[in-house]
């Protein structure tokens, strides 16, 4: 794991997780990933501080806990990139880690839909980080969209993998157009809208699918969209966390709407 500081999830001790709390709520909480209950003690106590915020040591933790630990690892690493690291260069390291190890992982579990959600989901976020024309230009579409299609073949209930794909034929279509998106990338604007629509329907108290969702239709509906990606905004901005994971994506809603 890496060495370098990582900044502190700012609301530590609100959420409060342990192995019985977890499992009345595991459910509610991975209705996004689809991610089975963990047998393993090491990998459900990272589990624990993952929903905690505690991040850095959730990853760690994952990582000592050997091939079963993979995937909370990735999932702490990634969302703690994605929304609290602040030096970019740093943010885009970690999101290749996640993407190298769950590439791994795939190739030892390749019937293990998160293993193949965290690569398209790492890889997503660091196409975003280096311009999506550049990751284009340089073939990360296709692994992408590889990736999440994988997932959902073998999962077609993951919401998040719905949101992902999703959000990767809005933004295709928003940077070369539609018909470039189409014949070069297989991106579809019908296609963008129903997977997020489906990923709403699977689990809708998603604070990041409302958000994800409001954003792909401001890019593939343009400004006739403003009203309805606004009530996405302050439905998810008006959602009630239940871990900090959520309490990020609620954050995130409120200041898309400022």
């Amino acid at each position: 794991m890496t060495t370098v500081r990582w900044t502190a999830f700012p609301h530590v001790g609100e959420y409060a997780f342990d192995a019985a709390t977890l499992r009345t709520h595991w459910t509610r909480l991975h209705a996004g990933d689809a991610e089975p209950w963990p047998e393993d003690p090491a990998v459900l106590e990272a589990w624990a501080l993952f929903h905690r915020g505690e991040f850095h040591r959730a990853a760690n933790a994952g990582l000592q806990a050997g091939a079963a630990g993979i995937t909370v690892a990735n999932k702490a690493t990634a969302v703690y990139a994605n929304y609290l690291e602040r030096k970019e260069k740093q943010k885009l390291d970690l999101l290749l880690q996640v993407a190298q190890r769950a590439q791994e992982q795939s190739a030892h579990d390749p019937r293990n839909p998160n293993a193949w959600f965290w690569q398209g989901y790492a890889l997503g976020r660091y196409s975003q980080g280096i311009s999506v024309a550049k990751a284009l230009a340089q073939g990360l579409g296709s692994r992408v969209k590889e990736a999440l299609e994988r997932a959902l073949e073998l999962q077609p209930r993951h919401a998040d993998a719905h949101i992902a794909l999703g959000a990767l034929h809005a933004e295709v279509i928003d940077k070369v157009g539609t018909l470039i998106g189409g014949m070069t990338y297989g991106a579809k604007k019908d296609t963008g809208l129903k997977l997020f629509q489906e990923a709403l329907r699977l689990n809708p108290a998603s604070p990041i699918g409302m958000v994800e969702y409001a954003n792909g239709l401001l890019m593939l509906e343009g400004d006739s969209a403003m009203g309805q990606a606004n009530r996405l905004y302050a439905d998810a901005a008006a959602f009630k966390p239940l871990d900090a994971t959520e309490r990020l994506e609620v954050e995130l809603a409120k200041a898309e709407l400022e």
